[in-house]
């Protein structure tokens, strides 16, 4: 995975498959920099992604309620209209703002 930081956002590029086996590295890490750099904004960048379970369903609520705290804000960009659909069904549209 590979992570941007820009002032006080933090993007993260997920992998093909956000699941079960890399759901723990990238909280791990995520919540290290949004920690260390103050983060008020996390960027899910879906680009590559074209899978999510509920491991990844948990890692976009958990960023969000790290940042929401502080007044911060989740976003989605790139998603294909698979993880949309995704997004949609397990209710994430009322914690992450999808830009298309």
């Amino acid at each position: 995975m590979k992570y941007q930081v820009q002032e006080n956002c933090l993007t993260i590029f997920l992998p093909r498959e956000l699941d079960h086996h890399n759901a723990e590295k990238i909280r791990r890490k995520s919540d290290r920099l949004i920690e260390k750099h103050h983060i008020k904004c996390v960027i899910f960048d879906f680009e590559e992604t074209n899978f999510m379970d509920s491991s990844g369903v948990g890692i976009i609520v958990g960023r969000y309620k790290k940042v929401n705290c502080f007044g911060g804000t989740v976003y989605a960009v790139h998603a294909n209209s698979r993880i949309r659909k995704i997004i949609q069904l397990s209710g994430l549209k009322q914690v992450l703002h999808v830009i298309e």
